[in-house]
């Protein structure tokens, strides 16, 4: 497990002085009185601007981070989280105010989104919010959900069935009081043959959507909202296969969940070579304990996550987490975008 002190020592890591953690939680704050909610469009357009204002030595190891393009993840330690202001963890995300009490620790997020590219939704996740909230919900105890908690979160791409799917992901934590860990894991190809390697990149598998784009984990929609869920359908009934490996041959990127993937019985080569691949990230997979205030970034085609599970209270003070999508490209996803200012994919 990566432990606060192995973590301070390592390059995936960067700690915020008290002072910079101070002047981001400032500059949050501030900006969260001058814009109206998440989906502010002056809000979204400001964001490169002041995601300049961040701490410096944050957005160089960011920078780094994307552009050598390598590690599957990175963490940015030590920010302020004002906990009586937050207030307790929700029992469910439908019905919440927006913009809460967090709404600084959303916009925080969302500046560091900007740093990486742009951030952008779905319309068939959480009601179509933007900034999505990470915590137990009692009725998806045993769920394949970030809102489960008393089974694993197995491992996975996010969005890993869909074409337009994040570049990074961003967890931010409001609280952690149990140590729940992250699993995430990278990809050693060097442990896997060359005839699955080849394998791996050709066409052969499948992938359906998640449970969390599913309607029955949405709020109760009407006949003509049905429509947002439709092209999520579209990737149940059309089993066109996908690879789980692209890019260079040499060091590849990901995409795959097991959990949602089908691969026909009497394929015994490609059954053989995603046994193999399982079979290195699980090697690999490591547990990472966001505390309070840390902010992890994943890079969704270099590297897997999902969650250990955990006995949730529902008392106020389980894990929260803040979670939104970024694209590096936002406009190859226009044909499934109702306006070119629309962050909903769906």
């Amino acid at each position: 497990m990566l432990t606060s002190s192995s973590a301070e020592a390592s390059d995936e890591v960067v700690i915020l002085t008290p002072a910079e953690a101070e002047a981001a939680a400032e500059l949050a704050t501030s900006l969260a009185q001058r814009y109206s909610s998440i989906d502010d469009e002056d809000l979204l357009c400001d964001l490169p601007f002041h995601a300049s204002k961040l701490p410096l030595r944050a957005q160089r190891f960011l920078r780094r981070f994307a552009l050598a393009d390598r590690r599957g993840f990175c963490i940015v330690k030590g920010h302020v989280m004002d906990v009586a202001r937050i207030g307790p963890t929700p029992a469910d995300w439908r019905g919440l105010a927006r913009p809460g009490p967090e709404f600084p620790e959303e916009i925080l997020l969302l500046l560091y989104a900007a740093l990486l590219g742009e951030p952008f939704g779905w319309a068939t996740q959480q009601d179509g919010q933007l900034v999505h909230n990470t915590f137990p919900i009692k009725e998806h105890e045993y769920e394949q959900l970030g809102s489960g908690s008393k089974e694993p979160l197995t491992w996975h791409t996010e969005d890993a069935f869909h074409p337009y799917r994040g570049d990074y992901l961003i967890l931010g934590s409001l609280r952690n009081p149990d140590r729940v860990a992250t699993t995430v894991a990278e990809l050693d190809v060097s442990a896997l043959s060359p005839e699955d390697l080849d394998l791996l990149f050709q066409e052969r598998f499948r992938i359906v959507p998640d449970e969390s784009h599913r309607p029955r984990n949405n709020s109760p929609v009407c006949a003509s909202d049905r429509r947002r869920f439709a092209n999520i359908e579209r990737f149940v009934t059309d089993h066109r296969p996908v690879a789980v490996l692209f890019g260079s041959p040499t060091d590849p990127y990901l995409r795959l969940d097991p959990y949602f993937m089908e691969i026909p019985e009497e394929d015994l080569d490609a059954n053989r070579a995603f046994r193999a691949l399982v079979e290195v990230i699980d090697r690999n997979l490591r547990n990472i304990v966001l505390e309070q205030g840390d902010f992890l970034f994943v890079n969704n085609h270099r590297a897997v996550h999902g969650r250990v599970p955990f006995t949730a209270r529902y008392d106020g003070t389980d894990r929260w987490f803040k979670r939104v999508n970024v694209t590096a490209d936002l406009r190859k996803s226009r044909d499934m975008r109702a306006t070119a200012a629309s962050r909903l994919i769906g």
